[in-house]
């Protein structure tokens, strides 16, 4: 279960943290003080839910420097021949997008490459050193391709909207069922007590497994769209199937698990498909070689 997006285990942290926060500074009482008041309940799990992922997203583009050590190359000032390559590769393929130029970067590790940021114009392209020395400049353009499509998409955003409406469900389902057995199991005479508390803290750890597995199925869906991207970039379809195939053959670096679905590849098996942001290779290219047009 290597797959498992990091930008889903960060946006729980910081729901806890803020959960946390709250119940210190008298949030959950005042939800219950008179029984489980729901329209309060309704607005105060909307600003948590997307508080989480909104910081995530904001964070996205520092972190993956940081965590990967990657080196932003100057457009000015490229350190030979093959930087020069890469960062007119990514410009040319944005112009193509309609984007802004995004940032390019270099990392050391084994073949994987990802794209993440907040805004379509000021987005970050990294590329490893494994997947430039693995791959040929045909292949290498296609992932870029790939990584680009996500960026015109807008698949950061709209995977942070997701997140944030499957947090709200998250943090609003825990606070009811906390009232609930607060009130009817433990019987609590007093609203908001360690059960209630409690009770919020574990359902909002298995409820946000289970928004997980939503948020990857529609990680999974974007790959898709992503390679078709790169297809339509490159004007053909040949350069990513190859690209694929070859990635197949390799053993993708492990990307921080805050923005591991940024990666090019990376496909769970077994339960951990369920939690994978990446279908399997393999029908990542039956979809392109049946794709129309």
């Amino acid at each position: 279960m290597k797959r498992i997006v990091l930008f889903l285990a960060t946006n729980i942290a910081v729901m806890l943290v803020l959960t946390a926060t709250l119940s210190i500074l008298g949030v959950n009482r005042f939800l219950t003080a008179n029984g489980l008041d729901i329209q309060a309940l309704a607005i105060f799990s909307l600003v948590v839910g997307f508080t989480g992922s909104i910081i995530s997203l904001l964070m996205s583009k520092p972190m993956a420097k940081w965590s990967t050590g990657a080196r932003v190359i100057d457009p000015n000032a490229p350190n030979g021949a093959e930087e020069q390559w890469l960062v007119d590769t990514v410009h040319q393929l944005a112009d193509r997008a309609g984007i802004g130029r995004p940032e390019v970067a270099i990392y050391e590790g084994e073949p994987n490459a990802f794209a993440t940021g907040a805004f379509k114009n000021d987005a970050l392209v990294a590329v490893s050193t494994g997947l430039l020395r693995g791959m040929t400049e045909e292949e290498v353009s296609a992932v870029l391709g790939h990584e680009v499509a996500h960026i015109a998409n807008g698949d950061m955003v709209t995977l942070t909207l997701i997140q944030g409406v499957v947090n709200t469900f998250v943090v609003f389902l825990a606070r009811v069922v906390g009232y609930v057995v607060d009130q009817m199991v433990l019987k609590n005479e007093r609203s908001g007590g360690i059960g209630y508390f409690a009770t919020v803290i574990v359902c909002e750890l298995v409820f946000g497994i289970l928004a997980s597995i939503i948020v990857a199925w529609f990680s999974r869906l974007r790959e898709y769209r992503a390679d078709a991207g790169s297809a339509y970039l490159l004007g053909s379809r040949e350069p990513m199937i190859r690209a694929l195939a070859r990635l197949g053959g390799m053993e993708p670096g492990d990307l921080p698990k805050s923005f591991e679905a940024s990666g090019i590849a990376g496909a769970a098996k077994g339960f951990g498909a369920l939690f994978a942001s990446h279908p399997p290779i393999e029908q990542r290219i039956r979809a392109l070689m049946n794709a129309k047009g």
